[in-house]
């Protein structure tokens, strides 16, 4: 396991660099920085996914009015990011969050509500990723073992920013949950930056086509290195002031 974390999801930042981090982590200042774009961190989450919402119908329907013209489940989609941030950062305040299979399976609980076949368990059955030529994901027997040997491992990684990032990459291409995996590792992977004091880190809507594509090089090839650069890419302005993202 600790070969395949290493070498096949595994991050080395292209240009390694000291980073710091909060040695006291502010996390009510970092959760109170996030609730104040929960709107244009639910609307990225769901452009990623091809939600044809615009930003100020993400606006109007988190303030409670429905919007209309949309189909039911392009509406769920955002009910159900909203409360998946929602119960994270309340997780992150309390001092609650944990790296953990129960945590992971909570937050699908409320991502993939109504939509995945079954929702805050691991799947039953197999499943593809559209586009790969070359990635078949781990049987669904398997799961419940890789999950439990991919947090060990990724303890190893010492800074939170490497143990975030490597999170998401083990958990979108162990594809865990029938829908809604990518989405949910970056809810964790949140979950383990804003804990540690560092700002929530969203992939713009506006890279849809360049993540994704990345992705599936990610999902093809086994390695983490181009798609953990690419993620530190989009970090809030926060990090690149203290060093953390490459410029």
């Amino acid at each position: 396991m600790a070969g395949m974390v290493e070498n096949a999801l595994g991050f080395v930042p292209a240009r390694p660099v000291v980073w710091p981090v909060p040695p006291v982590p502010d996390v009510r200042r970092v959760v109170f920085r996030a609730k104040k774009i929960l709107v244009g961190l639910v609307f990225d989450a769901a452009h990623l996914e091809g939600s044809p919402y615009t930003f100020p119908e993400v606006q109007t329907l988190l303030d409670g009015v429905t919007v209309g013209g949309h189909r039911l489940e392009d509406q769920r989609l955002i009910l159900n990011l909203r409360a998946a941030w929602d119960a994270l950062l309340g997780a992150v305040l309390a001092g609650q969050f944990t790296l953990s299979q129960d945590r992971y399976c909570a937050l699908h609980r409320l991502v993939a509500a109504e939509e995945a076949l079954a929702w805050g368990t691991f799947r039953t059955g197999s499943v593809e990723v559209a586009g790969t030529t070359t990635y078949t994901p781990p049987p669904a027997e398997t799961l419940g073992e890789r999950f439990a040997q991919g947090l060990a491992a990724l303890q190893e990684f010492a800074h939170p920013v490497h143990r975030a990032v490597n999170f998401f990459l083990f958990g979108a291409y162990q594809k865990c949950f029938w829908a809604g995996n990518r989405r949910t590792a970056r809810l964790m992977m949140n979950g383990v930056l804003m804990q540690a004091g560092l700002d929530a880190l969203s992939v713009p809507a506006r890279a849809r086509r360049e993540f994704n594509e990345a992705m599936l090089r990610f999902y093809d090839r086994a390695d983490g290195r181009e798609m953990g650069d690419l993620l530190l890419s989009y970090a809030p302005d926060s990090y690149r002031s203290s060093g953390l993202a490459p410029s």
